[in-house]
């Protein structure tokens, strides 16, 4: 008998499908949203790796923010990892923003990190 699932679920689910059918071979930008940080990861679905990741519970961030639930941490950690990126030698990735809507936090992370040289 299959399981059914949760629409969380399955929205992720479709989310994944659809990136994994656009990636051409590129690693994939994950993003956690948890209600007080935020959390992101570039991986390599290949080989099944974590290529750089980066999060509000990061020292550099945590010193400038008091909150890791606000858009000025989501935007700190995203030239973070884009920044993280570039140490990696990754320009292109694809974006996984979960089954989060790209509104607020998200939407923050993915503006600051396109502004800081990541391509997607």
């Amino acid at each position: 008998m299959a399981k059914k699932l949760s629409g969380v679920d399955r929205r992720k689910a479709r989310v994944r499908r659809a990136i994994k059918n656009r990636a051409n071979g590129r690693p994939r930008l994950s993003v956690f949203r948890s209600e007080k940080n935020i959390y992101v990861q570039i991986i390599d679905d290949a080989n099944g790796v974590t290529l750089a990741a980066a999060s509000t519970l990061d020292k550099d961030i945590k010193k400038s923010n008091k909150n890791g639930a606000t858009q000025d941490a989501a935007i700190a950690a995203g030239k973070l990892i884009a920044q993280r990126a570039k140490e990696a030698k990754i320009a292109d990735v694809v974006f996984d923003r979960g089954p989060y809507i790209f509104h607020g936090r998200v939407k923050a992370l993915a503006d600051a990190a396109r502004q800081a040289g990541l391509s997607f």
